[in-house]
């Protein structure tokens, strides 16, 4: 069975427009989170939020981009930044049969925006002046499909859909389409695009997000003793996968490996993760043990680390049942403490981090961590860290509600920026 190397990165996040910028913020430790500069926000309990750091919009046909959802315009973006850092030309053949080109972008709700908009247009307006585009805009394969007719890609498109774990359960989609030959180069991720009134009152309900609206930059702070709920982001990110031998034949520049992939389901409760963290252990045991690797190997996990009260620590139990003795091994950090919870769009990030860290040998601190939460099993990387040298593996962890557990183990083989 042939490796899965990754050539190319897109990202359009609350940190940078591009995927350069995004890890570069990273490394430095910013903050994405700002105050909404919106009326609506003014009357909410939550008042922040993690914004992407340009419209999405600028970058594409205007006429287009108004037949697109803000979720589906982060992912054509993000994907067409992919496709040309995979050393790719849009509108060229570029030696790619179609045939055997894949689509696997996942969002966790889709394109809600446009659907209450247009929900709205309707109850002020009457029903003639609802936009023919809504049902293209609003649907949850939007951004896939979008993606696909850009690329021109036939052999399948595909759209998991599974909270706040989508996006790494379309990368490991993404791997089994090419491990099993029905593919050979493919382009997966995620997006998410719902900083609106309603899902912001909505967790606000749920007391799942944050209230610190005195001081929202520090607001996200995984593993704080402090912490009080997690900051709704919204962004995108996309990468180019491909068998080695493709990537070799066209002289592509690789990044890394995608060495394998690690799913599970708690059955325990639709919002709450199984508190044993037995999902959890699970998928990441399964993803160590489906790349050919053990958890001596791993030097870095990327958390799920949302920044809540019970989950921070559930999942740093859960990771130390994974690794066992190696737990205290691997510097374990949260990026949404800068980049905000993107939901569905947050293991494509996530995995974008991982790969970016184990490819510049430099893990991205977690920020915010003024009084970290005592006797965690594992070792929280507070400011940027280097790793060592030789072979280096880690995985990124993505958690959703419904119990849906997804880790990708990548490594730095065949690495040769």
């Amino acid at each position: 069975m042939s490796d899965i190397v990754i050539t190319g990165f897109g990202a359009f996040t609350p940190l940078g427009t591009d995927a350069p910028s995004t890890w570069e913020a990273m490394l430095l430790g910013r903050s994405g989170v700002h105050h909404l500069p919106h009326e609506w926000a003014e009357d909410l309990p939550v008042t922040f939020a993690a914004e992407t750091a340009g419209d999405p919009s600028d970058k594409l046909d205007r006429v287009e981009a108004r037949r697109m959802d803000r979720s589906t315009q982060h992912a054509v973006v993000a994907a067409m930044e992919a496709w040309a850092d995979a050393g790719l030309t849009l509108g060229d053949d570029n030696g790619i049969d179609r045939d055997r080109l894949g689509v696997c972008c996942a969002s966790g709700i889709g394109g809600m925006q446009s659907l209450l908009s247009q929900w709205d247009v309707q109850k002020e307006k009457g029903f003639r002046r609802v936009s023919p585009f809504t049902i293209p805009m609003l649907m949850a394969n939007a951004p896939a499909a979008n993606v696909g007719l850009r690329l021109g890609a036939r052999a399948a498109i595909h759209t998991p859909v599974s909270a706040c774990a989508s996006s790494n359960e379309a990368i490991a989609f993404g791997l089994d389409m090419l491990r099993l030959g029905r593919a050979d180069i493919a382009v997966v991720g995620g997006t998410e695009a719902v900083v609106h009134p309603l899902p912001i009152a909505a967790f606000a309900q749920m007391q799942a997000l944050s209230r610190r609206n005195d001081d929202p930059e520090r607001a996200s702070r995984p593993w704080d003793v402090d912490r009080d709920g997690f900051v709704l982001g919204e962004g995108a990110a996309l990468m180019v996968i491909e068998t080695l031998e493709h990537a070799q034949a066209r002289g592509a520049k690789i990044y890394g490996t995608l060495a394998g992939a690690g799913i599970s389901a708690d059955s325990h409760d639709i919002v709450q993760p199984d508190p044993t963290g037995r999902g959890q252990a699970a998928a990441m045991t399964k993803a160590i043990k489906d790349a050919g690797l053990t958890p001596r190997d791993i030097v870095h996990v990327n958390a799920h680390g949302t920044s809540t009260p019970q989950g921070d620590v559930a999942e740093a139990a859960s990771i130390a049942a994974a690794l066992g003795d190696s737990a205290d091994q691997p510097w374990v950090t949260s990026t949404k403490s800068m980049t905000g919870h993107l939901l569905g769009g947050a293991g494509a990030v996530e995995t974008f981090a991982t790969v970016r860290a184990l490819s510049d040998r430099r893990v991205p601190g977690t920020i915010n961590v003024e009084n970290l939460e005592p006797n965690l099993p594992v070792r929280i990387a507070t400011e940027t860290t280097s790793l060592g040298d030789g072979d280096l593996a880690a995985l990124n962890n993505s958690f959703g509600f419904g119990g849906h557990n997804v880790v990708i183990a990548v490594t730095n083989a065949h690495q040769n920026r």
